[in-house]
């Protein structure tokens, strides 16, 4: 009886556990499929990928960005009025710095004036020109004391200083007679000037001070110029 019943247990295709068994028809027991499991890093990853590739490509799109900028074809004084004939078109990458300069589409039809000397080939900056600044200068010619510094030169902005002839070679204390007038031009001096070793300069002032520079220069009076600022490596 007991070989039996061993037997029995031993038959092939019992159902006791870690006997292979099949489901009835011979099929495989089914087994339960994995599913995707969302991992936040990759969104985080692909989102990182994206904002780089915009970022470089607003970078190169900003780089290759050019703006239509006038730069003076020649010298301009303060008091010129300039149109578009006066000034030439030039591309250059200015960024968000492009609002400080002159551009074709704010230059009006009649032109503007030129409110600070501007050397042949700069770029205009829009703080340079005006509608209406500049019409109350006027252009004189004074007759210096002695050679200004090496520093000034066309563009450079100085205070005029007078000394008063009280008698023939007699001076009066100094005083400011013109604070922050343009030069236009330093004239070269020639004949006797040339051995005085005096000097000419053209200079730009308020109409308010043309009386008082005319009477200053018919009195024969001692006048100098001091800059007032210095240009950038000078």
């Amino acid at each position: 009886m007991a070989r039996t019943a061993a037997t029995k247990r031993d038959t092939p295709g019992s159902n006791t556990p870690g006997s292979g068994a099949r489901e009835p028809g011979g099929r495989a027991p089914a087994t339960r499929s994995s599913r995707f499991r969302f991992d936040p890093r990759f969104a985080i990853g692909l989102a990182l990928v994206a904002a780089s590739i915009g970022g470089v490509s607003a970078i190169v799109t900003n780089a290759d960005r050019t703006t239509a900028v006038y730069t003076a074809r020649v010298a301009l004084a303060v008091g010129d009025r300039i149109d578009g004939s006066d000034l030439l078109t030039t591309q250059v990458r200015l960024g968000s710095a492009g609002n400080l300069y002159l551009t074709p589409g704010r230059l009006p039809a009649d032109g503007m004036i030129v409110t600070r000397t501007i050397a042949a080939g700069e770029l205009v900056p829009a703080s340079a020109v005006g509608t209406r600044a500049g019409e109350t200068v006027t252009n004189i010619v004074v007759e210096l004391s002695g050679k200004p510094a090496a520093a000034i030169g066309p563009g450079s902005v100085v205070d005029v200083w007078s000394s008063r002839q009280t008698d023939r070679g007699v001076f009066g204390p100094p005083a400011v007679l013109v604070g922050h007038a343009a030069i236009v031009r330093l004239v070269e001096p020639v004949g006797f000037m040339a051995s005085d070793g005096g000097m000419s300069v053209e200079i730009l002032v308020p109409k308010a001070k043309v009386a008082a520079v005319l009477e200053s220069v018919a009195n024969g009076d001692a006048i100098a110029i001091v800059p007032v600022n210095t240009a950038l490596g000078e």
